[in-house]
């Protein structure tokens, strides 16, 4: 980036578990800026699967050989995380008009909360749009295999946390996505 102050961006997220989509626009992200940080989102409403120490710690491992990422926990509104870090810009992936209507949204309330923060759009990989942690995580509780959509490493740790909970779902009970009533 260059001279002068450095350019602080933030990724925010819930990351349970973190995908490939999410680390393809990690990657891609961290050369748009001098510093990204990765802000693992405590969100409870969610009902995660996995804790917020859990969640920071697989997102450091992933992320471990990408020079000029930081990844920061934080329970509070994005804008303030943001200010916090110094940030100038947000970044989030899109990959489907869905996810834009509801981030086009999200955008125009930060930018009345602190217009100096603009919000960055990457568009995910075709190959990785239809990934999302939600779904990551509803294969492996139906015993699906989910090694497609996550590293190595987050697959066996998904299996261990779906074992370990006991959390399982009747294959029967699977509705197909072609019967038009999309899980």
């Amino acid at each position: 980036m260059g001279r002068g102050t450095p350019r602080i961006g933030v990724y925010p997220g819930t990351f349970d578990p973190i995908t490939l989509g999410h680390l393809d626009i990690i990657r891609r992200g961290s050369k748009l800026v001098d510093r990204l940080i990765i802000g693992v989102a405590t969100n409870p409403s969610k009902s995660p699967l996995f804790t917020l120490e859990e969640r920071v710690g697989h997102v450091r491992r992933e992320t471990a050989g990408i020079r000029n990422v930081d990844v920061v926990a934080f329970d509070a509104l994005l804008m303030h995380f943001a200010e916090e870090m110094g940030a100038s810009l947000i970044l989030r992936g899109l990959r489907a008009v869905a996810d834009f209507e509801y981030e086009f949204q999200m955008a125009g309330m930060n930018q009345q909360l602190n217009s100096a923060i603009e919000t960055v759009f990457l568009m995910a990989d075709v190959a990785l749009q239809p990934i999302a942690s939600r779904l990551v995580k509803e294969i492996a509780q139906y015993g699906g295999a989910i090694d497609r959509f996550v590293t190595p490493a987050i697959a066996a740790d998904v299996r261990a946390r779906v074992a370990r909970n006991g959390i399982s779902g009747s294959r029967a009970a699977v509705q197909p996505a072609e019967s038009g009533r999309g899980r």
